[in-house]
């Protein structure tokens, strides 16, 4: 017996995009001293006390079945958040407590998507964005957004692909994983005239929102006529450091987040009600905490650029966000791929060629900015050297 088509084409026929991800790690399994600067994982935990409240939560009894939904004061909580964070008023019947960010991104494409449909996403794009609409049914098609424009999606080139290819719906990213990129008003806007134009609904991933350090973020969610089209995917992984407690949110209109919920009644059936307790208590500790788990990330971007300026061999796509940094590698006459391959056989040093995530940044890598300052500077002085002497 074999599984389904569905499974067995989710990356096409290629790769999931981690192969150097995963080298990397069986070389510090095996004892090897590897700098790694490769997923979006911090250098810290959790703050104790969400483990703590995480603790007391579990040991109050809160490890049954939990509302599929998510507890109403959670729902209450991001409710809270969205008005702060992103000016956007609603009720907790637009959010569903989702097991993190990915699965809130397949349930949200699975409510925009029947099979078949066409979901647009832009290139560079995170690494499961075109297995993720596959594994709803759906057929990805990536639309290019160009270095020397900051990879800022064009609306133009969103409008010839939604009417070439029929498109049911567009998801975003911004800030943007890979490419640090904060989309500008104008962008967001541009993606708007398209969604509204064409009828697409747009699924908009805005997991690092409390990470940007040019400009502000901006929702698409919050402009006219958007939020009957538009469902907002956040998490606390990036936010509150909670990455592997998988606590996320779909925002949308009522009506399809109750569609939705049926739908989490059939897959995930919920989160567990000690991590949504731990959740709502990061919640209630408002913006101070985001701000003091995205600083480092901020201030290891300033030393990365301060890094490249010294030199002129690479060049750093500018960063408006996240926590990663994407560099231009054409200098030294490789590929990103090539590039960050050598890099971890001669200088055991681990980042994630731009090819992994499109088309676009192929002659990139990403440097994730998770290693504390002292590691991450030794680790971005010995890349430079590395792309001086091989440029040389």
């Amino acid at each position: 017996m074999q599984a389904s088509r569905r499974l067995a084409n989710l990356n096409d026929g290629g790769d999931d995009g981690w192969g150097l991800y995963d080298r990397a790690r069986a070389l510090k399994e095996a004892g090897e001293p590897v700098l790694e600067m490769t997923i979006g994982e911090h250098d810290i935990g959790t703050e104790a006390a969400i483990l703590d409240e995480m603790s007391r939560a579990a040991h109050a009894g809160a490890t049954g079945y939990a509302p599929v939904p998510g507890m109403k004061a959670l729902r209450d909580g991001v409710v809270a958040r969205t008005a702060r964070v992103l000016g956007l008023q609603i009720t907790r019947d637009n959010v569903l407590i989702t097991p993190g960010g990915q699965a809130g991104l397949f349930a949200a494409l699975s409510a925009a998507c029947d099979p078949g449909d066409v979901a647009l996403h832009i290139d560079p794009y995170y690494a499961t964005y075109p297995g993720t609409i596959r594994g709803v049914g759906a057929k990805p098609v990536a639309v290019e957004a160009q270095a020397d424009r900051g990879f800022q999606p064009a609306a133009a080139d969103l409008a010839q692909a939604a009417v070439t290819h029929n498109a049911r719906a567009l998801l975003i990213n911004t800030p943007n994983n890979p490419t640090g990129a904060v989309y500008s008003e104008a962008t967001l806007q541009g993606v708007a005239d398209v969604a509204q134009a064409q009828d697409l609904w747009v699924i908009s991933d805005e997991v690092y929102d409390s990470q940007v350090w040019e400009g502000k973020h901006l929702s698409p969610a919050t402009l006219p006529g958007m939020a009957e089209r538009t469902l907002v995917v956040g998490s606390m992984s990036k936010s509150h450091a909670m990455t592997g407690s998988r606590l996320g949110w779909v925002i949308g209109p009522a009506p399809v987040i109750a569609q939705m919920i049926d739908l989490a009644t059939v897959t995930t059936y919920g989160v567990p009600g000690y991590i949504q307790h731990a959740a709502l208590f990061g919640l209630q500790q408002g913006s101070e905490i985001e701000a003091r788990i995205g600083a480092p990330f901020r201030r290891r971007r300033d030393l990365a650029a301060r890094l490249i300026e010294a030199q002129n061999t690479l060049s750093m796509v500018p960063a408006g966000g996240a926590m990663f940094v994407m560099l231009d590698v054409s200098g030294t006459g490789l590929s990103g791929e090539d590039f960050a391959e050598r890099l971890l056989d001669e200088e055991r040093i681990a980042v994630i060629p731009g090819a992994s995530f499109g088309h676009a940044a192929r002659a990139h890598i990403r440097v994730a900015l998770t290693l504390a300052d002292a590691a991450f500077a030794e680790a971005m002085e010995r890349l430079l050297r590395f792309a001086a002497r091989v440029a040389a």
